[in-house]
């Protein structure tokens, strides 16, 4: 059934349709499974021209056990998880995670960002992210140090003890855009001056030019947007009502 984990048998099918050259969209309707839950399974364990039944299913079976443990021994009640199932935000991180690598943001970068997106507060200290990721805590100060600099998160001093929290805002994604958008324009900046060393009439100077002038238009329209649908979704309604 499509909510059941894949059987070792949902996986030789699998490994069928890639032989076959079946799409994975083919290969879920062969098994009676969405195409997400293929596209997730082949990625996650060698790619499809690296994918083996017996072995997905070895790792799978491993990894069950290793959640179930985790159930047993962790506190249900956490407050990072608003009492909610762990499991359950497990699954909401890890398919987080997928898509983030799939954007280009890199994996322990992807699994600490995704950690603060799942919890209710939006924070977490160093301590609680390597209870909750089992990793090293140099390992989290290099992730956070990179989203960092891409403006994803923010420090804050715990005002219950001298440790700092790492924040996500509600608005992270707009913080986002407008860093790359900043970022961006410095690379059109960049082309014009290159353009006007190599002389506007020169194929690369026409070619840097172009470049920097098609960027900066979608720069700005990209921000204008931002901004207008920031306005909306994030501006609080208290804001609002004492500039009325």
């Amino acid at each position: 059934m499509p909510g059941d984990r894949l059987t070792l048998q949902d996986r030789r099918q699998i490994a069928a349709g890639l032989r076959e050259g079946l799409t994975y969209a083919a290969i879920g309707r062969r098994i009676g499974r969405p195409t997400s839950t293929v596209t997730r399974e082949v990625m996650r364990n060698g790619g499809p021209r690296g994918y083996h039944a017996e072995a997905a299913h070895q790792v799978s079976t491993r990894h069950t056990r290793q959640r179930r443990t985790a159930a047993l021994t962790a506190s249900p009640g956490r407050a990072d998880l608003g009492g909610r199932d762990p499991r359950l935000v497990d699954e909401v991180g890890a398919q987080s995670v997928e898509l983030m690598i799939q954007a280009g943001l890199p994996q322990m970068m992807a699994k600490v960002l995704a950690a603060l997106f799942t919890t209710d507060s939006g924070s977490l200290t160093s301590a609680e992210l390597v209870r909750r990721l089992h990793v090293s805590p140099a390992s989290i100060s290099k992730a956070i140090g990179y989203l960092e600099n891409q403006a994803l998160i923010k420090r804050e001093r715990d005002p219950h003890s001298r440790a700092e929290r790492y924040v996500i805002e509600d608005d992270v994604v707009f913080q986002s855009i407008m860093a790359g958008a900043h970022n961006q324009t410095q690379i059109a900046e960049a082309c014009t001056t290159g353009a006007q060393k190599l002389g506007a009439t020169t194929p690369a100077g026409a070619r840097l030019e172009s470049s920097s002038q098609f960027l900066l238009h979608v720069i700005d329209d990209l921000v204008r947007s931002a901004e207008y649908w920031h306005k909306i979704y994030f501006t609080r309604p208290q804001e609002t009502s004492e500039t009325d």
